[in-house]
């Protein structure tokens, strides 16, 4: 195998392909960025046997072959070429020779047998998204993804995509709050139903580059994103996800209507106190016309007032600060309204001109 091409290039690709490089593995061959060089032309490929990234870039290839180098390693060493025109050439010693201006180094190679096979993904079901949609979906939701390692279904967001609705849904639930949001699909062949793990949906939708349409294709137990130059295949999990439906109220005693850069702000002032006690407790206190925000600790409190439009009862009720700015920090629209039944049942946040995103939030009971 021998191969020059651009090394820029080359270390952005490696990039790419690193978000499936697996960090916890006793198998040394997941550690390792397979090269495949034919024609004109590099494929890059890396899999953690959950997610599996594939890139092509242009280059000149002088002996066609195939490799798997140690990933981190190479990134590291490649990274520091980014302004040269890098040749690579394996010899017989399975060692890839990188030769770059009057310069070059040597990495000893993986056997490629060892390499997993990437299973092929059929491309007759799928659903179709702008990609600045499929963003916003994703971030919408991905940072109320549950951690706990014991309920694995939790740490998938749920991807509900309706073909007679062009609507897809996304869901994620950690036990403490739960985030919705939705947006529309330019088609669907199908209704679907699926969990893709939270991390790599991350991943995937920060590959995505222009305000153009991607397909998302679901065959069997995975998805494939095809990017053009990038090819992303991803393992759903299996599993019955929480029915959200029951979980989310739709009758309040309480709502409220208040201004949502005003209300981000005074939380985070009123968490810097709530912060020191590490509960991150602020208590909201609803009366007539006014909300005030307040927050104790050891060493002092703090205040904040907010006029807003109540509609119902008075409330006193306390959250977790993190959980509302989580939620408050992805919402673009002016104004949110706060829907609440009594100090022991859940908040339910949404945008008051939009009904792209619902955000429920379990309350904590104050001392």
């Amino acid at each position: 195998m021998k191969f020059s091409c651009d090394g820029l290039e080359l270390s952005e690709a490696i990039q790419v392909v690193s978000r499936a490089i697996s960090s916890k593995t006793t198998s040394a061959i997941l550690e390792g960025i397979k090269l495949v060089a034919e024609k004109d032309k590099l494929i890059l490929t890396a899999t953690d046997l959950e997610m599996s990234v594939e890139k092509t870039i242009r280059a000149e290839v002088s002996s066609i072959g195939e490799t798997v180098v140690p990933g981190r390693l190479f990134g590291e060493y490649i990274r520091k070429l980014t302004n040269e025109q890098i040749s690579c050439e394996l010899n017989e010693k399975n060692q890839l020779n990188i030769s770059y201006a009057d310069s070059q180094g040597c990495i000893q190679c993986m056997d490629v047998i060892e390499f997993p096979t990437i299973k092929e993904v059929e491309k007759n079901d799928y659903f179709e998204i702008l990609k600045s949609d499929f963003k916003t979906l994703i971030n919408n939701v991905n940072y109320a993804v549950s951690l706990d390692e014991s309920r694995p279904v939790l740490k998938g967001i749920l991807l509900e995509a309706s073909k007679e609705k062009n609507i897809i849904k996304a869901v994620a639930v950690d036990g403490c709050r739960l985030s919705l949001a939705n947006k529309k699909l330019n088609m669907s062949t199908n209704d679907f139903k699926i969990i893709v793990p939270g991390k790599n949906l991350t991943d995937i939708v920060k590959m995505m580059d222009g305000d153009d349409a991607v397909k998302v294709y679901v065959h069997s137990n995975n998805i494939m994103v095809d990017l053009g130059d990038t090819i992303v295949i991803n393992r759903l999990i299996d599993g019955q996800f929480i029915n959200y439906k029951q979980i989310i109220p739709h009758d309040f005693a309480t709502s409220v209507t208040i201004n949502k850069e005003q209300l981000e702000n005074a939380i985070e002032r009123a968490s810097v106190l709530s912060r020191i006690d590490k509960n991150n407790l602020v208590k909201f206190e609803i009366k007539e016309k006014n909300l005030t925000l307040t927050s104790n600790s050891e060493i002092g409190n703090t205040k904040e007032n907010i006029t807003v439009g109540l509609k119902g009862n008075d409330l006193t009720i306390s959250f977790n600060s993190k959980y509302f700015t989580d939620c408050l920090r992805v919402v673009d629209n002016s104004y949110v309204k706060l829907n609440m039944n009594s100090a022991i049942q859940p908040c339910v946040i949404t945008p008051c001109d939009s009904d792209e995103f619902t955000f429920l939030i379990l309350p904590i009971k104050a001392h």
